[in-house]
């Protein structure tokens, strides 16, 4: 099978522009086809998506979900992305861009909702199932076949229809060899995009894409890369090892390895979280180190909350700060034991704070958890007496809370700031 139409489930193996069954153009053609199984979902402008399905009234207007004028942007739609507006860019420079833009408020308990249900669809195919996010996952359907009497194109061609018709969202889909390529396949065709990258090809393709496409190269990479005359994955699989080793130790190996389009990373259920965090915009820009700490409490209180639910600890704190200009400072401590306790985030994260410059405002602030372990295992660490404590005593307001409501219990810290 080398050719497959996604509305009626046609096979065959000449490369077709109509479908010869339903006459749908809606085919995808690719030499390796019958074969790859790793794949890429990625919901198409997910909260706007949602937004517009719940209220057809704003189906053919720019629709941005962000949190105000002070605010970014979570998610524009594709009409409003032609204006130039784009997720993480500041509210006020997308509604410059697109002044006709609704702007809503997120609402993330509908879009977790809307999520679950996908992957209620996805767990019928395989237990393979690695989330990135609420609108994006890995999925290997590696040996399924018998299973379901289908290639994994035909499968996800199928859930793909399944998600339109019985969610109202559509998705893209990209199907490859790895989960490298498989991402990168699924951005191509966006939206209701389905597309294949294949082993034969993956050099070649990737040749002329800039390095920053490549997982975990961000700006200062990109930069370090450029000084040495690395501009394109091209230029990194023609590279000599030891010029990017010394360049980038082994993470000049691994680019190196994805350059050539290989990947070796599993799709793996299991895989832990990499960080908890919260944060808060403010609607004007605070510089007094007492109010800081004051929207810094309750962030504390949320990130330990959730690592307590999900029984995890962290290692590292981190605090991050934004400016009036945008810029993003990130601080983080590793910590003597592992915590989930509010007390303990936010006794490190003020000392981060204090740390900064006097003077400064800011425009946000947060904090965070992140390199876990297992509660349990934390928990038994014998200096972590007063840890414990802590923590006993942070559960059992959990516990209140979660019976008589969130304000049956108000830490003194929270009183102070309100």
């Amino acid at each position: 099978m080398k050719s497959l139409c996604r509305d009626c489930g046609w096979t065959g193996e000449a490369k077709v522009s109509r479908c010869p069954s339903c006459h749908s153009p809606r085919t995808i053609f690719h030499e390796e086809l019958g074969t790859l199984s790793i794949a890429h979902l990625d919901c198409d402008a997910f909260y706007a998506s949602v937004e517009k399905r719940d209220d057809p009234t704003l189906r053919d207007l720019p629709v941005i979900v962000g949190g105000g004028k002070r605010g970014v942007v979570t998610t524009a739609c594709y009409i409003a992305r032609m204006s130039g507006a784009r997720s993480a860019m500041p509210m006020f420079k997308a509604l410059k861009l697109c002044p006709d833009a609704v702007v809503i408020k997120p609402n993330f308990a509908k879009y977790k909702e809307e999520s679950r249900r996908i992957h209620e669809k996805l767990d019928r195919l395989t237990p393979l199932i690695q989330p990135l996010s609420l609108d994006e996952a890995w999925i290997d359907l590696t040996g399924t076949q018998r299973l379901h009497g289908a290639t994994p194109a035909q499968m996800l061609a199928r859930l793909q229809a399944e998600i339109e018709r019985d969610i109202g969202l559509t998705v893209s889909i990209g199907l490859a060899p790895n989960k490298f390529l498989a991402k990168i396949a699924s951005e191509l065709d966006k939206p209701r995009g389905f597309s294949a990258i294949g082993a034969a090809e993956a050099k070649d393709f990737l040749a002329n894409k800039p390095v920053g496409i490549l997982p975990g190269v961000g700006p200062a990479t990109v930069s370090s890369l450029a000084e040495i005359g690395l501009k394109t994955v091209g230029d990194i699989a023609a590279a000599d090892l030891k010029l990017l080793a010394n360049r980038l130790g082994s993470g000049g190996l691994r680019l190196h390895r994805l350059a050539h389009g290989q990947d070796s990373r599993i799709v793996d259920p299991d895989q832990a979280r990499k960080t908890i965090s919260a944060e808060t915009t403010f609607n004007d820009d605070l510089h007094k180190r007492e109010a800081l700490e004051d929207e810094l409490w309750p962030l504390c209180e949320k990130v330990a909350k959730q690592a307590r639910k999900e029984g995890v600890a962290g290692r590292v704190a981190t605090l991050k700060l934004r400016t009036p200009d945008f810029k993003i400072h990130t601080r983080r401590r590793t910590l003597a034991v592992p915590t989930q306790t509010a007390r303990t985030l936010f006794q490190v994260a003020r000392e981060l704070l204090a740390a900064e410059p006097g003077g400064l405002s800011y425009r946000l602030i947060g904090a965070g958890l992140t390199e876990f372990v297992d509660a349990e295992t934390a928990g038994s660490d014998m200096f972590a007496d007063d840890e414990r404590r802590t923590l006993k005593n942070e559960t059992a307001i959990d516990a209140l809370r979660g019976k008589f409501g969130a304000g049956a219990v108000v830490s003194g810290r929270a009183l102070k700031g309100r």
